[in-house]
């Protein structure tokens, strides 16, 4: 495909283009182009399948870079769906505003609900982009800064409060060892997460590092319950040496990933990381709206919000299958008008839950109770969204009296969907 205006080509990155599609990332991110090394584009060739690798060229040089790769995302009720993660999309700040990131988008969705995929997937540097691509802003991410003397906790123990448990400092050979069964049996029980193939193992272990992005390995810790099983994990950096005026210690730590299975295990890594010596402050990283952090502090009021964003975006490619692969927390039905500017997924839809969550869907002519877009639908399928508030908003639009709450009985979930990734 070409631009009519600048003879722009859009198409997939051959093998040997690959060294200036980098070049063309690393400058659309504003990372430092002096010395891209053989092994940053080493890096990017292993990502994934190169054949979904897309530019946009220019009499030979790349003047935009688009990518995917195969991902699972866990829906409500704990069923993986086949996604189409994209990544590294940028566009030259000379060549904005002449179609190339639709023509990407265009073609990568296309092929995508060719191959199966129920979604796609994406984290958004800037909000107003996606919108109009069909993606929604599916899940949100909180930050919490804790003053640790004001936590309330015991600052001389550090210990797991239920006997025989234990936390133990490791390296990255036992992070890969026991980190992927692990984050396997947190998916399954939080939709909103991602699967972590071998590839992020490696990289956020240090065995991919480049010369652009040289590995500074953090402190790793283990739970273990009473029976031995991992059942946590917790990755942080901290800062060294830090005083006050007063030359007391005044060092801050950083969590990078907390990842529990278990109540008893979130409790006890949360306790310990604001129990490490000499810190004062924790930051939590980006943890879910509804993370237990705060409450599992003697005093809540110790961790104060120090962010909040979108984070996962989630567009629908097959209502059918994203609605079915769901659970639902009540029984009824529902006719949804789905509008689709894309027309890969719209159409009108019976959904139709019975007893127990189990839901089936098909394509119907009866007439709607909701009428909304496929980036609204997406924001209510993993059922952080309520259907009422998008009702207020003028986003969704309902069509019989009282549509909204029987809809939000239906989608809305005891806990928040949460991604802890960034792809």
């Amino acid at each position: 495909m070409r631009d009519l205006e600048g003879d722009v080509e859009v198409r997939a990155v051959t093998d040997a283009e690959l060294p200036v599609w980098v070049r063309a990332a690393h400058a659309g991110f504003l990372h430092p182009l002096a010395g891209i090394s053989d092994d940053t584009v080493a890096h990017a060739r292993a990502r994934g399948d190169i054949g979904r690798v897309q530019g946009a060229f220019d009499r030979g040089r790349c003047v935009g870079t688009y990518r995917s790769y195969t991902q699972e995302l866990t829906a409500v009720g704990g069923a993986a769906v086949a996604a189409n993660a994209v990544s590294v999309v940028t566009v030259a700040p000379t060549y904005r505003r002449r179609g190339i990131l639709t023509r990407m988008m265009a073609a990568d969705l296309a092929a995508a609900k060719e191959r199966g995929d129920v979604v796609a997937t994406l984290i958004a540097t800037e909000y107003g982009i996606y919108g109009r691509f069909g993606f929604g802003p599916a899940t949100s991410v909180t930050e919490w800064t804790v003053d640790v003397p004001r936590s309330g906790l015991d600052p001389g123990w550090s210990g797991p409060s239920d006997a025989g448990a234990r936390i133990d400092l490791v390296d990255g050979d036992d992070v890969r060892e026991f980190g992927p069964e692990l984050h396997e049996r947190f998916r399954a029980a939080r939709h909103g997460t991602v699967n972590r193939d071998q590839w992020w193992w490696l990289r956020n272990t240090g065995q991919q590092a480049t010369p652009e992005h040289p590995w500074q390995e953090p402190f790793y810790a283990l739970y273990r319950d009473p029976s031995g099983r991992v059942d946590g994990l917790v990755a942080y950096r901290a800062t060294d040496g830090e005083r006050s005026d007063t030359r007391q210690p005044d060092n801050t730590l950083t969590v990078l990933s907390l990842t529990a299975v278990t109540p008893a295990a979130e409790r006890a890594l949360w306790h310990f990381v604001c129990s490490v010596d000499r810190v004062v402050t924790v930051k939590s990283g980006w943890r879910a709206p509804d993370d237990l952090l705060p409450q599992l502090l003697p005093d809540p009021r110790a961790a104060r919000v120090s962010g909040h964003a979108d984070w996962l975006w989630v567009r629908i490619l097959d209502v059918v299958r994203a609605l079915e692969a769901r659970t639902y927390a009540g029984s009824g039905a529902l006719v949804l008008e789905v509008a689709d500017a894309a027309g890969l997924a719209g159409g009108r839809y019976r959904l139709e839950v019975a007893q127990g969550g189990g839901a089936v869907c098909a394509p119907t002519r009866q007439e709607p109770d909701l009428t909304l877009d496929v980036g609204e639908l997406a924001r209510l399928w993993l059922g952080d969204e309520s259907v009422a508030r998008l009702v207020a908003l003028g986003l969704v639009a309902e069509e019989r009296a009282g549509a909204a709450a029987a809809a939000d009985a239906l989608f809305r979930t005891a806990r928040r969907p949460w991604c802890q990734d960034v792809f």
